[in-house]
């Protein structure tokens, strides 16, 4: 299974990654493990390398028996803490009911049942591979922060994540991918695949003055269309062409366009997406100086309130991980894609440390907040008045789901962590849409094959990551999505290579 570079003719391998993020350096490290030739084309510069993967906050969602079971997968240094914090096992069932509930039931089952029953025994391969691994500890509340003596407590999901988070991630995968040998080419975007019928034999790459050929089996990993602002003014609908887009600016659909031009089946959920809420002055396209410094997750502990001065979601309907993707959507839809997050001065204490990046609005009454943001002072009195005067005393826990809530008439309800914002200075935080990934993809089987629009399996051709669809409908659960490109990613990666073998 030896390939050969023969520059008149194109470069022949045994499989073919396309992207360089997690689910595709994942795929090109099993496919090389088994016993595959492996060439990466990343369509960015060796600068931009790594796709959204190294955008991101780096949380992988496995299934869990608690922290012991954990141990094993994360730095020494980061074991540390493991006398410090609470965490609940996150068992196979639980996993499987959040990600169904969120996605409203919807999800394929046969896709995402092995991505959880398959996410911790993934991740301790990566382990063996070389990435690093830590408890998730201050991602959400900065632990120095909270009161003496009380001890912090762990989303059992969200409790987990890549070590230095995506930019740990994406240089722990390429270093393990250049220990391993497996040539990179930057500047690489695929315009088209090659194919004989339903068969795809290899790919085209557009280099700036030729289109060249590479043969092989080939494995998707080009991520959704999130940064091509006409795919997302056509699939998700008016007014996305505007919203911010969190990752990566080489996330254009490009190989998703490519795949059903060559009758790969499109599935899943093409009006749906990951939006989270992201400072109003987060720059339009990801930045790697910031990654994910821009997301304002503290919002449980808040008021979300639009220009103007009522509220919109209820912030307190579940635990941010389970909330904050479908979050985005909603401010989107306000006037402008603008609210503002009010604390007052008994949960400013509680804002995660990403909210270090973003520029405070402070003021000692709420009319005075008002004015500084430009909404109507009287709306925003009485917003906040009817909503004080409908919540009730009871224990705010800020680690979990406390019922302590609030139903004030003509707003939304709060079902949890509804404290009365009565306590100046106030605080607030404008914010915006940012766009992180689409949910509409290909088709792929459990083996991550490709299908095609007659159901049928497309030889030569795998998928993994966000160019696949039927995994997320409506809203997501934190880190599954990692999870999701690296479980399909090794399948992928191991099956191309022996469908290679077979060939030979």
């Amino acid at each position: 299974m030896t390939g050969q570079v023969n520059a008149a003719d194109g470069t022949d391998v045994d499989v073919v990654i396309v992207g360089a993020g997690n689910a595709a350096l994942v795929a090109a490290l099993s496919a090389h493990e088994n016993g595959a030739r492996v060439l990466v084309l990343e369509a960015a510069p060796w600068e931009e390398r790594g796709g959204n993967s190294r955008f991101t906050g780096g949380i992988f969602r496995i299934a869990h028996d608690g922290m012991e079971s954990l141990l094993p997968l994360i730095t020494e240094e980061s074991a540390k803490w493991k006398d410090r914090v609470d965490l609940d096992p996150y068992t196979v069932e639980t996993y499987s009911d959040e990600y169904a509930r969120v996605s409203r039931g919807r999800n394929s089952d046969v896709l995402t049942s092995a991505v959880i029953e398959e996410s911790y025994e993934t991740v301790s391969w990566m382990v063996e591979k070389g990435v690093k691994f830590e408890l998730a500890v201050g991602k959400l509340i900065d632990p120095e922060k909270i009161d003496e003596g009380q001890r912090y407590r762990l989303p059992p999901g969200g409790a987990f994540r890549a070590a230095d988070e995506g930019i740990g991630l994406i240089e722990d995968l390429f270093h393990a991918v250049e220990e391993a040998g497996i040539e990179v080419w930057y500047d690489a975007p695929v315009s088209e695949l090659i194919m004989e019928g339903s068969t795809c034999t290899g790919v085209k790459v557009q280099r700036q003055d030729s289109h060249q050929e590479v043969r092989g089996n080939v494995v998707l990993a080009s991520g959704g269309f999130e940064a091509n602002p006409q795919m997302r003014q056509k699939w998700l609908g008016p007014g996305w062409d505007l919203v911010k887009v969190r990752g990566t600016r080489f996330n254009t659909g490009a190989g998703l366009a490519a795949a059903m031009n060559a009758g790969a089946k499109a599935v899943g959920h093409w009006g749906g997406c990951h939006a989270v809420p992201l400072d109003a002055n987060a720059p339009d396209v990801g930045d790697l100086k910031v990654t994910d410094k821009m997301s304002r997750y503290s919002y449980p502990f808040a008021l979300l309130i639009n220009a103007e001065g009522q509220r919109f979601v209820d912030e307190g309907e579940d635990h941010v991980w389970l909330t904050y993707a479908k979050t985005g959507k909603s401010v989107r839809a306000q006037t402008g894609a603008w609210a503002f997050q009010l604390f007052d001065s008994k949960t400013t204490h509680l804002l995660e440390p990403r909210y270090s990046t973003g520029t405070p609005i402070v003021a000692d009454t709420l009319s005075e907040l008002a004015a500084k943001l430009g909404v109507p002072a009287e709306a925003v009195e009485r917003t906040v008045h009817d909503y004080n005067a409908a919540c009730s005393d009871g224990e705010f826990d800020p680690f979990g789901r406390d019922g302590l809530s609030a139903k004030p008439s003509g707003q939304p309800a709060k079902s949890n962590w509804a404290q009365r914002i009565d306590q100046g200075p106030y605080t607030a935080y404008t914010v915006t849409c940012g766009i992180t990934f689409t949910y509409g993809g290909i088709a792929v089987d459990e083996q991550a094959r490709a299908v095609d629009f007659a159901g049928r399996v497309m030889p030569g051709l795998f998928a993994t990551g966000e160019v696949t669809g039927g995994f997320f409908y409506h809203n997501y659960p934190a880190g599954a999505g990692l999870v999701r490109g690296a479980v399909f990613g090794r399948k992928a990666g191991r099956h191309a290579a022996l469908a290679g073998k077979a060939q030979s």
